[in-house]
């Protein structure tokens, strides 16, 4: 049981990964963010990269610009993937759940 319910959860938090992963890729193509799939990335991965945004700014380069924000969301995504992992089978395991 306890092997089921890490997979599933470690299975959906790895879709909101390649989720963000998608965004990422459709930012360098402008035209597609304003498509229905598009929109859908935008609209599933906003509320976890706004925060970013609003706290480091994107760097000008140029005539165009580099958004380390997302750079930081990821890695940290990674960190809080593994932590609430660790932290649920903790959990199962005080419950006594096997």
């Amino acid at each position: 049981m306890q092997a089921t319910i890490l997979y599933w959860l470690s299975f959906i938090l790895q879709i909101y990964w390649y989720a963000i992963f998608a965004r990422v890729l459709l930012s360098w193509f402008p035209n597609v963010q304003s498509t229905a799939l598009g929109r859908f990335f935008i609209n599933i991965t906003e509320p976890y990269l706004a925060p970013f945004r609003r706290l480091i700014p994107p760097l000008r380069l140029g005539g165009g610009y580099l958004d380390l924000s997302v750079i930081v969301a990821v890695i940290l995504y990674t960190f809080v993937d593994n932590g609430i992992l660790w932290v649920v089978q903790m959990l199962l395991n005080a419950l006594g759940v096997q």
